[in-house]
């Protein structure tokens, strides 16, 4: 079991630690959520970031986790969609590869259905969905990607 240090030896709590530390230093909005996601298991919805947990606990590291991923979430959705377009072209730029390709890719996958926290209310999740497919859209139309259809293959 991990020993967390004395709080009178640190200067912030988790939750700021972790957005002081690692997600002020994600330029995008979008990469904050994506990245927060990532520390999630799918299997156990558990956040798990082995150096925050080693400062402050693993219970302390998880709720601190949790708390930045809703607020992520909701700083996305607080966003109008041009905003939501500029950070998501960004974020996607960011990613490497062929923009057409991710974007075939993230038509058919959907892989951003992953990145919403656990407990936000539905009607959130089902902005952030619409908002998303929009999203895709708009940028597939500026990219000039096709549509090959559900049943076909992004990756070339």
């Amino acid at each position: 079991m991990r020993v967390a240090r004395p709080k009178s030896l640190l200067e912030r709590d988790a939750r700021e630690d972790l957005w002081v530390h690692t997600l002020s230093q994600i330029p995008t909005q979008f990469g904050k959520l994506q990245y927060l996601s990532s520390l999630r298991d799918p299997n156990t919805g558990t956040y798990e970031h082995h150096g925050l947990a080693l400062l402050f606990g693993e219970k302390e590291a998880a709720k601190a986790m949790r708390q930045n991923h809703k607020r992520a979430f909701a700083e996305w959705l607080n966003m109008d969609l041009a905003r939501q377009e500029a950070d998501l072209a960004e974020y996607l730029a960011a990613v490497g590869g062929e923009m057409t390709a991710i974007l075939s890719s993230w038509d058919l996958l959907e892989p951003w259905k992953h990145y919403v926290p656990a407990g936000v209310m539905a009607s959130e999740k089902a902005l952030y969905s619409a908002d998303i497919k929009t999203l895709v859209s708009l940028l597939k139309n500026r990219y000039g990607v096709s549509d090959p259809g559900r049943g076909a293959s992004p990756l070339r």
